[in-house]
């Protein structure tokens, strides 16, 4: 969320409209609402991985019967875990369960989250961009490194 003028919160991606549909204007309701920890840097982040999510395209993959929202947040997890920021455990079974370490202020400093970013942009050209030939994307994609 952004706060903007007059103290009114908004999404800070439309992605997240439809999910504040449901919520009533006028109502009551109960939040709980945490700082980001560099704003600006912040939405670099979720902008260079809104970036990759739609050169990847997840309309060609089992996927694309997912709403959009969850499709987002699915990739943005496993890119993370391909940037080698997870935590292993184990499920009952004793099957290993791999999931992406949380970004949020609360579970990482600054310093860390800039080196995410890195190791993110690394896993993005292995994985993702190894294969583009197209200047345009290219020239997109540097641009996220500055």
């Amino acid at each position: 969320m952004i706060k903007n003028a007059g103290g009114v919160f908004c999404p800070a991606d439309e992605m997240y409209l439809p999910a504040l549909q449901g919520f009533k204007n006028g109502g009551l309701y109960n939040v709980e609402i945490k700082k980001t920890r560099n704003p600006a840097f912040h939405r670099k982040v979720f902008s260079f991985f809104k970036f990759c999510f739609e050169h990847w395209s997840a309309d060609k993959t089992d996927w694309k019967y997912f709403d959009e929202k969850k499709q987002f947040d699915t990739f943005r997890k496993h890119l993370t875990v391909l940037a080698g920021f997870k935590e292993v455990t184990y499920n009952l079974d004793g099957g290993l369960r791999v999931e992406a370490q949380s970004l949020s202020y609360a579970n990482m400093e600054q310093d860390e989250f800039e080196s995410c970013y890195k190791a993110l942009i690394r896993a993005a050209i292995s994985n993702i961009f190894n294969n583009t030939k197209d200047e345009n994307v290219i020239n997109q994609l540097y641009a996220f490194f500055w």
